[in-house]
């Protein structure tokens, strides 16, 4: 088999089948991605050590050198990770790869030749690591993910307002409840995903540059009067990440358990929407709009599937899998430092991508619909049993005797008509005011305050 075809041969449909919708992720988790920023990580290193008046050493660049340390990072290239995809069949460790590439260009310039020896000093590869997993997480998040979710917010705010008086039959237990509008309902997803995204973007990223078991080991036994601490806290913040002082060899990853219990929050409350509408659309209140040429079923013409919402479901399953498993197992590591995170973090990118793929479908499937008011009409008129419960509270108010029970034995599981509710209001010893508000009422009317609070949404 050979690669003519990559999205047909790849082993993961993220990779395949739905690359054109996550390739934003592969700026930040691919193999490419990873070793890129592996490189930017240990030339900011190296430059903060020639910034440091402490390591004679390592001598303040002069300009021109500074800017070929900065282009040799900002002009990273495939062909360059290849090259040191070639350098790591022979180490057998791909960070020592990294740094041995970063080796042959310095070597290159003879200005630079003095200093190749501090390339990863007194480096952890874990020191190097933890931070472009970092820079990843959080750059992702930023220009990718937030702004994904974020549209997806303003659909169903869109929502909300435009059908904020659309009065509709509510279901408790999957039964005929009292009445509330469409565009409320919205408003409650809204409320919730503005919560949970806040929550989201404040997790802190974390990241550590403090060597082999955290403790600045070696770099105090080379250099014991420079103030590492400082060094590492300026360097791993200018990296765009906060600096956790506390670490073995690695950065225990609870922000990262945090980052990944604050998204799959996020997902359980759109499999929540995906299930509601998916609901919604097969009581016919949501029409789906249709395309030029697409099929709903190889059998059956008629059919217009909501796969959007489906395809997402599956999909926020799938993301909430591996979340859940990176939040429960990352933070454990056996001692001062085991392996079994190092696998778990490259899949960091397929739980996102997934993510992103659910959330694109759901976006998609959004925009296709359209509200059908005399189907939702319809099924108000049918229930009008909906409006015992006004009854029964206008009665508690105005002192009439076991009002509850009353309305109960009229209307539970008995066919209640306009008229039928009518005749009972009529007879009720209530003044003539609250008499007349409540033969006014009809389903559709008896809303609350739902339509206000669409609105402010």
């Amino acid at each position: 088999m050979t690669d003519e075809h990559p999205t047909l041969t790849a082993l993961s449909p993220l990779d395949g089948r739905y690359r054109s919708k996550v390739a934003a992720l592969s700026e930040h988790f691919s193999e490419f991605a990873l070793i890129r920023q592996r490189v930017r990580i240990e030339l900011a290193w190296l430059i903060a050590l020639a910034d440091e008046p402490g390591i004679a050493e390592v001598p303040p660049f002069a300009p021109a050198d500074r800017a070929a340390l900065d282009a040799i990072g900002a002009s990273f290239a495939p062909r360059d990770a290849a090259r040191v995809k070639e350098i790591e069949r022979t180490t057998n460790h791909d960070v020592k790869a990294v740094e041995y590439w970063i080796k042959e260009r310095l070597g290159a310039r003879p200005a630079l030749r003095g200093v190749l020896e501090f390339v990863h000093f007194a480096c952890t590869s874990e020191d190097i690591n933890n931070l472009a997993h970092a820079i990843a997480l959080a750059q992702a998040r930023r220009d990718v993910l937030v702004p994904a979710l974020q549209r997806i917010v303003q659909s169903l705010r869109g929502l909300a307002h435009a059908h904020a008086g659309v009065a509709m039959l509510a279901r408790t237990h999957g039964q005929a409840a009292t009445p509330t509008t469409l565009g409320k309902e919205m408003a409650n997803v809204v409320a919730r995903l503005d919560r949970a995204l806040a929550t989201y973007q404040r997790v802190p990223v974390k990241g550590k540059m403090n060597g082999a078991v955290g403790n600045y080991n070696a770099h105090v036994a080379a250099y014991p009067d420079v103030d590492w601490e400082q060094l590492a806290a300026r360097t791993v913040t200018g990296l765009g990440v906060e600096l956790n002082p506390y670490t073995t060899q690695i950065e225990p990853h609870d922000y990262i358990a945090e980052y990944c219990d604050a998204l799959a929050h996020v997902n359980t409350i759109l499999v929540d929407l995906c299930r509601d509408v998916w609901g919604y659309v097969a009581l016919g209140y949501f029409r789906q709009r249709t395309r030029e040429g697409e099929v709903g079923s190889s059998t059956m013409p008629h059919k217009v599937n909501p796969i959007d919402f489906e395809n997402a479901e599956g999909n926020l399953g799938l993301a909430n899998a591996l979340l859940r498993h990176f939040a429960d197992k990352l933070p454990i590591s056996r001692w001062q430092r085991d392996l079994t995170d190092s696998t778990v973090l490259r899949n960091l990118g397929a739980a996102l991508g997934h993510g992103l793929l659910a959330w694109t479908s759901l976006e998609q499937g959004l925009g296709k619909l359209a509200v059908d008011p005399a189907r939702i009409a319809a099924d108000l008129d049918a229930n009008w049993e909906v409006l015992a419960e006004a009854i029964q509270t206008v009665m508690r108010r105005h002192g009439l005797p076991e009002p509850y029970e009353q309305l109960k034995g009229l209307t539970r599981g008995r066919g209640i008509t306009r008229d039928s509710l009518r005749e009972f209001i009529a007879g009720l010893a209530l003044p003539e005011e609250a008499k007349a508000r409540l033969l006014a009422l009809t389903p559709a009317s008896y809303v609350g305050l739902a339509e206000p609070l669409a609105r402010r949404i």
